[in-house]
């Protein structure tokens, strides 16, 4: 354990302390944990929680991590679902080597443990509907009420769930149970369904089963026969527990001496943000927005198609920690620590998204002028590049003023700025079209300003970027933002009422023409803008579609700040 020390020294949760003390008493030899998604969606930011969690600690204490998958419900489950989801596990930085599993390599197991429990009088076949088994249950605060089914001998209970088992019975018909203690405090105890009929065809085993297990029930079994030593959970399995507990001590599913334990953490809260499955779910099938990979998603096909890192979610995962106690995680913590890792990994690049034209009336006609611009100062070694200088060139629409605010240090009539890796230039005189709209500004260079020439005798407050037009290469931009208005949607109404319209905007912008050869997924510093990736669907050398990522400062604080 010694060489894991310094790889942990920096973290610590009431889980690693659970872990050095299991490891420190002996009851453990190694960590074996698992990431069990179900096949029915595409992950999101609060399973990259988990998954950094459960595949974090496995690397950190030299143990491993089982990627399995809880395939027992076919009505919902796809392949789509299981490759998006072992690609997003790759891309998030972890390999599970040998240890993929399928909770459905266990059904014929699991079949034989609840035959045991039925011979063991610790499971029986129900009959109920579904509607008398609700009015049985009891309440949060009154017990339920025993079946009169469950009385049914040891042999009547056995015939059936064979019979269950050999398709015999439409859906719903019967189930099994355990027969444990309809009148437990824990609802959850009072006698729960173990196996449901359902005749559908599943992805891994087709037609051989038309009866399926529990999650509860499965996630146990399956943890005690894979070895697992610490089986990590959100909050709300904490009222599972006792179940979990329940089908290991009574079912023979252990291999070894030792037992799995299941422990909880609390589940990821993020503001701004949507992680329900089930609306995520609606919001793809209702087209209110373009997929599951849709950049304004919170999935990790949508992050990465939106350009985020996998190294900047790892860092966000980090830096919230992981307690026992439900909270809400402010969005900007994770775009931060996007902006964080995109500032030491993007080149940067000028683009104009707002275009104006400039006209600089002392700059002969005809002719351009190298500058030259760093592919990011903070790495000298990446080299410069040449961005031409021409008469006309584009600058953005809001670096220009024609009646400013004080303290606007941008361009003005009268006024001065620096191009950036240009010359100084001074505005002498306007374009209007019939409504006075501003369509081109007029100035002139001081050629003795050259930015890294030497000879620049002066400075101004100002500096803005820009293109030379005959040079600049146009290609489409889309600006993306939350998709939704409020901190929690869909706390004080409909979720769909809070979304917000303009999370999505299409423009047609300029930038450098070494950005025509984007490749898919390259991604960019935009100068003054923020960061931009090249579309991984729908860009192509040539053609480029820029997506962005996330803006250089936290735009939405200041928002809220006025607010």
């Amino acid at each position: 354990m010694s060489t894991n020390t310094a790889a942990r020294a920096h973290v610590t949760n009431f889980i690693r302390n659970i872990i050095d003390t299991d490891l420190a008493g002996g009851k453990v030899k190694g960590v074996v944990t698992r990431f069990p998604p179900e096949p029915n969606g595409y992950l999101h930011i609060g399973h990259a929680k988990s998954i950094c969690l459960n595949f974090g600690l496995a690397r950190d204490y030299g143990g491993r991590c089982h990627m399995r998958f809880d395939d027992t419900n076919p009505v919902k489950e796809d392949t789509e679902y299981v490759d998006s989801i072992l690609d997003s596990v790759k891309w998030l930085g972890f390999d599970w080597g040998e240890h993929l599993y399928y909770a459905s390599d266990y059904f014929e197991k699991i079949y034989e443990f609840s035959e045991h429990l039925i011979k063991n009088g610790k499971a029986y076949v129900d009959s109920l509907s579904a509607d008398e088994t609700r009015e049985l249950r009891g309440t949060l605060t009154e017990g339920g009420k025993e079946s009169p089914y469950r009385t049914r001998s040891v042999d009547e209970n056995l015939a059936l769930f064979r019979r269950m088992r050999a398709g015999e019975f439409a859906d719903g018909v019967h189930v099994l149970r355990a027969k444990i203690d309809m009148n437990s405090p824990n609802i959850n105890m009072r006698d729960p369904v173990l196996w449901r009929i359902r005749h559908a065809h599943h992805h891994r085993t087709g037609d051989k089963w038309c009866i399926y297990p529990m999650y509860d029930f499965t996630h146990a079994i399956s943890d005690a026969i894979e070895n697992i030593t610490h089986s990590i959970c959100t909050l709300e399995f904490e009222d599972h527990r006792p179940l979990y507990d329940w089908a290991i001590e009574n079912t023979p599913c252990r291999s070894s001496a030792s037992r799995p334990h299941q422990y909880e953490f609390a589940r990821l809260n993020l503001s701004y943000t949507m992680l329900s499955k089930r609306k995520l779910i609606e919001l793809v099938e209702t087209n209110l927005v373009d997929g599951w990979d849709d950049p304004r998603m919170p999935t990790l096909v949508g992050l990465r198609r939106r350009g985020y890192t996998p190294e900047g979610i790892r860092m966000f995962c980090d830096r919230i920690g992981v307690s026992k106690a439900d909270s809400w995680i402010d969005v900007s913590v994770l775009e931060e620590c996007i902006r964080e890792d995109l500032e030491h990994r993007a080149l940067r690049r000028i683009a104009v998204l707002d275009p104006l034209k400039l006209i600089i009336d002392n700059f002969p006609e005809g002719q351009s002028e190298e500058c030259f611009a760093p592919n990011d100062q903070s790495r000298p070694e990446l080299g410069k590049r040449i961005v031409p200088f021409a008469r006309e060139i584009w600058i953005e629409r809001d670096d220009f003023m024609e009646n400013p605010p004080k303290g606007f240090f941008r361009l003005q009539p009268g006024g001065e700025v620096r191009l950036r890796y240009g010359y100084i230039v001074k505005c002498v005189s306007l374009d209007k079209d019939g409504a006075g709209n501003v369509t081109a500004v007029h100035c002139t260079y001081d050629p003795l300003t050259k930015s890294g020439s030497g000879t620049e005798q002066r400075k101004v407050k100002g500096a803005i970027h820009w293109l030379a037009a005959a040079h600049a290469q146009q290609f489409e931009v889309r600006l993306y933002d939350r998709l939704f208005t409020v901190e929690e949607p869909g706390t004080a109404r409909d979720y769909k009422q809070d979304m917000n319209p303009h999370s999505k905007k299409i423009i047609s912008g300029y930038g450098e023409a070494a950005l025509v050869d984007a490749k898919p997924e390259e991604r960019f510093q935009f100068e003054r803008l923020g960061y931009f990736v090249a579309d991984s669907k729908d860009s192509k050398p040539g053609k480029p579609v820029f997506n962005r990522t996330v803006g250089l400062k936290d735009s939405w604080a200041k928002e809220k700040a006025k607010g």
